[in-house]
């Protein structure tokens, strides 16, 4: 994913107060080299973070004529307005080792016998996961298949076919659990069972009844 910045001459509070105002992000690039002040198109960049891509993939940015990769490292937002105020990048090559989190994509749960037979709840306990591996080795998501899910089973960590070179961070946990399933509670099986259909009355019926009523 490709993205343009430009090279951003003042700092200060003051001088990034009058960067917002005309519809431009201040930022910082750094790593592998010496930081760089940038700014950013405010409009472009709040559409870019709304793609999972620019969370969790290596990124192409344009300053100064010149291609640099890098990765989204943090960014903060106004505490009520839909406002960017300040965006940090990461240079990173091939060799360049980064723990990063990466988004969990859930397929085939539909089909699992879990839910199509049994009719079991599947719980997402975790969303994404943090990994460490090469820039190079990075992938923008981690594919999960539910499609062999059975009642009362658990999917942990250790379950994932991972790519190679990619290694998942737990914090000490020794296998966490990805995806749970539990039965269904009555009152979520009614809540989850097709509304009876209403017959309607034959009209010949409804004819007759209504000459009726005017005798």
């Amino acid at each position: 994913m490709k993205f343009v910045a430009f090279e951003r001459n003042l700092q200060g509070t003051g001088a990034s107060r009058r960067l917002r105002n005309t519809g431009r992000v201040p930022g910082i690039v750094y790593g592998a080299g010496t930081p760089a002040n940038i700014e950013l198109d405010h409009n472009a960049l709040f559409h870019a973070l709304k793609k999972e891509a620019f969370h969790a993939s290596i990124l192409e940015m344009e300053l100064g004529g010149k291609i640099e990769r890098v990765l989204l490292r943090d960014y903060q937002m106004h505490p009520y307005k839909l406002q960017v105020l300040h965006i940090d990048f990461q240079r990173v090559d091939e060799t360049t080792k980064i723990t990063k989190r990466v988004p969990l994509h859930f397929i085939n749960e539909e089909s699992s016998p879990a839910v199509k037979t049994d009719k079991c709840l599947v719980n997402h306990v975790a969303t994404d996961l943090r990994v460490q591996c090469l820039a190079s080795q990075l992938p923008e998501s981690i594919t999960v298949d539910l499609g062999n899910l059975t009642k009362g089973q658990s999917l942990h960590v250790n379950d994932l076919k991972l790519a190679e070179g990619l290694k998942v961070v737990t914090g000490g946990k020794p296998n966490p659990v990805i995806v749970s399933v539990s039965l269904l509670s009555p009152e979520e099986e009614a809540a989850a069972a097709p509304a009876p259909a209403v017959k309607a009355a034959p009209a010949k019926k409804a004819k007759k009844d209504e000459k009726q009523n005017k005798k």
